[in-house]
């Protein structure tokens, strides 16, 4: 009982302090389970936790932190062909180091099958390609001051790569620069968040912390022209009851045009090492089909564990 009562008064304070500048969520109708309700009555604001939901940074800076810890990692990557079989795959060991603000990368273990690399040894796969630009490091790479990693890529490809992390690991946010899916992505503007149902429940995540779970769902009832304004499927985000840090996600996300479509469901488990939060499991299911590249399904894990602090 104290732990509760506990846990109400933190929810109160902070929620009391993100009380201004939420008007834009009051016409939002949001379904609360009946541990909600009891703590709305203490003074959980509904409204400011929406507002830290679609403002929250972390999730994504969560990815770039990969950059400035020593970590190992297992990834396992496969390339499905149309029968549902793998044409071709990656299974390896990394273990990443980083001196200063420097980051270095060695593989073991390496498996290949199929044709995963061209015969020049690039990545054959737009998926591969974009999972060791998230994941993999290629000599010594070094951040700036602000903890950034520049961009080895210049002009339209690289932007095109922002783009596509920015619809994967920040969903909910509009993306710059992309006119026919970057507005339909921002679930909270009110043009769009009429085609979901909201939530807002109390459960305990996979790994036993309590949490507050924020979930939004594309209606069930909606029509053909109103899903093709749909990009994010669902979007589940579980929130740690004690510091409000985010311990997990889940979403999917699909459309579909004349020129392109995607349809991907990923899973994110994050940790925390030296109080930075940090993924500790990644999980893919996903297929793209853009104009000048075959159509691609693949799957994927990233693993991370036994973290280690700059030397």
């Amino acid at each position: 009982m104290f732990r509760y009562i506990f846990t109400l008064l933190i929810v109160f304070s902070f929620f009391s302090s993100l009380a201004q500048d939420t008007a834009r969520y009051r016409g939002m109708t949001v379904n609360l389970d009946e541990v909600i309700v009891e703590a709305k009555r203490v003074g959980f604001d509904v409204n400011s936790f929406i507002k830290r939901v679609e403002e929250d940074t972390t999730f994504y800076r969560a990815f770039k932190n990969l950059h400035i810890v020593g970590f190992n990692a297992i990834n396992d990557i496969r390339i499905l062909a149309r029968d549902g079989g793998t044409q071709a795959s990656l299974y390896n060991r990394t273990r990443q180091t980083v001196k200063g603000r420097c980051r270095t990368m060695q593989v073991t273990d390496e498996k290949v099958t199929g044709d995963f690399y061209t015969k020049k040894g690039n990545y054959n796969y737009y998926t591969a390609e974009l999972y060791a630009n998230l994941f993999f490091t290629k000599g010594t790479i070094c951040v700036d001051a602000n903890g950034e990693t520049p961009e080895s890529d210049k002009g339209s490809l690289a932007r095109h790569k922002s783009q596509l992390k920015q619809l994967i690991f920040n969903p909910g946010k509009p993306i710059k620069g992309v006119p026919v899916v970057g507005h339909k992505v921002a679930i909270f503007d009110p043009e769009v968040q009429r085609f979901y149902n909201f939530s807002i429940t109390s459960e305990n995540y996979v790994d036993g912390t309590p949490c507050y779970v924020f979930t939004a769902k594309t209606k069930p009832e909606l029509g053909r022209i109103d899903k093709a304004d749909v990009v994010i499927d669902e979007l589940i985000t579980w929130f740690n009851k004690d510091n409000f840090e985010i311990v997990g996600r889940k979403y999917a996300l699909s459309y579909k045009t004349m020129l392109f479509d995607f349809n991907v469901k990923m899973n994110v488990q994050m940790t925390k090492f030296n109080g930075l939060l940090i993924p500790a499991l990644v999980t893919y299911n996903g297929t793209w089909d853009v104009p000048f590249k075959k159509r691609e399904t693949a799957v994927f894990s990233a693993k991370f564990s036994q973290f280690t602090a700059a030397e």
